[in-house]
C-alpha cells in the first residue's frame, strides 16, 4: 500500500518542493492549506489538497483524522514576522509553538507516530530574537512528545524561485547602492533540492528517529557576499555600504512598518546576531546521514 504523507503548510516554497520530491518517489502526498493563504507557488496536480479552515487543537484533530493512522505528518507551517511581544509575539504564538503543540496533541490521540518538524538553525529559547525563541520552544515541545520525531534546522534556504536571493537581486536592479545593516552576519545557505532530498529520505531512515537535524550547504558566506551574489545573478554590481547597529536597527525599524512585503524587521535583524552556520569541526550531516553532495550557491549561475 502506498505509504500517505500528509504536509501542513505545504503551499509554499519548500512544501511545493518537498511534494515534488515525494511524488517522484511515489508517496501519496495529501496537502493542508488555509483558504485564506496565497501562494506564488503551484500545488503539484498530483497531490491531493484539503482547504482547512480551523487550526485549534480540535481543528488540527479533525485535520489529522483524514489520512491514515501510519501516514507521515510533514509540518511546515513557518512565518518570518511578528509584533514585538516578550519572549515573542502572536504570530509567532499561533505558527511556531501552538501549532506544533496541536499536531503532536492529535498525532498522540490517534494513535500516529511519524512527524518531521521544520525548525531554523539558531533555534534556541533564550535565542537573541522572537523568531529563534518561539523556533526553539516547538522544538523543546518536540523532542518531549514522544512522538517518532525528526527534526530539520536549515540555515537560509536557496532556489531558483526562492523569495531571498530572489528579493535582493531585484532590488539592486533599481538601486544604486544597498545599505545593509548586519553585513558580516554569517550563513551556510542551503539549496532547496537538497533539503527536500533529505525530508523525504528521512521517512525510510529509522535512524533518523528522535535526531536534531542541521542543514548547511558547503560554504559560509557573510550577509553581504550573499547580497553581491544575489547582484551578480542579475546581471548587476552595486557598492554596499555595511551599516552600524545603531543605522541598521534604524533602517529595519522604517522597513518594518512600510506598506507592502517586509523586507526587514527588527526581529531579522536580531536573529542575526546567532551565526546560521556549522558549528567548527563538525562533518556536514547531508554527507554525513543522506549521502548527499551538498550545493553550492553558485550553482544558481548556471
Amino acid at each position: 500500500m502506498t505509504q500517505q504523507v500528509l504536509i501542513i503548510g505545504g503551499n509554499g516554497f519548500v512544501g511545493s518542493h518537498i511534494t515534488r520530491e515525494l511524488l517522484a518517489q511515489n508517496y501519496a502526498v495529501v496537502i493542508a492549506k488555509r483558504s485564506n493563504s496565497p501562494s506564488k507557488y503551484t500545488i503539484n496536480q498530483g497531490a491531493k489538497v484539503i482547504t482547512h479552515h480551523d487550526f485549534s487543537e480540535m481543528g488540527i484533530r479533525e485535520l489529522l483524522a483524514q489520512v491514515p493512522q501510519d501516514a507521515v505528518v510533514i509540518n511546515l507551517v513557518g512565518v518570518l514576522h511578528a509584533k514585538q511581544e516578550d519572549p515573542y509575539g502572536p504570530e509567532f504564538l499561533e505558527a511556531h509553538v501552538n501549532i506544533p503543540a496541536y499536531i503532536i496533541s492529535g498525532m498522540k490521540f490517534l494513535g500516529m507516530k511519524r512527524y518531521l518538524h521544520m525548525s531554523a538553525l539558531g533555534a534556541d529559547a533564550d535565542g537573541p530574537s522572537m523568531y529563534l525563541r518561539s523556533k526553539g520552544d516547538a522544538e523543546d515541545l518536540v523532542k518531549n512528545s514522544g512522538l517518532d520525531f525528526t527534526i530539520f534546522r536549515p540555515s537560509v534556504i536557496f532556489g531558483r524561485d526562492d523569495q531571498f536571493i530572489n528579493m535582493f537581486g531585484n532590488l539592486q536592479k533599481y538601486f544604486p547602492v544597498m545599505p545593509l545593516g548586519g553585513s558580516k552576519s554569517l550563513f551556510q545557505p542551503v539549496s532547496i533540492e537538497d533539503v527536500s532530498n533529505a525530508f523525504v529520505k528521512s521517512i525510510a531512515m529509522p535512524h533518523t528517529i528522535h535526531q536534531s537535524i542541521d542543514l548547511c550547504g558547503p560554504r559560509v558566506y557573510s550577509l553581504a557576499e550573499i547580497i553581491k551574489f544575489a547582484a551578480k545573478r542579475k546581471g548587476v554590481s552595486r557598492p554596499i555600504i555595511p551599516l552600524p547597529h545603531w543605522a541598521a536597527y534604524l533602517q529595519a525599524s522604517l522597513l518594518e512598518f512600510m506598506p507592502g512585503p517586509k523586507i526587514m524587521s527588527r526581529d531579522n535583524l536580531a536573529s542575526m546576531k546567532a551565526p546560521s552556520v556549522l558549528p567548527p569541526s563538525t562533518s556536514n550531516p547531508l554527507e554525513a546521514i543522506f549521502g548527499i553532495t551538498p550545493t553550492p550557491l553558485e550553482s544558481l549561475l548556471t
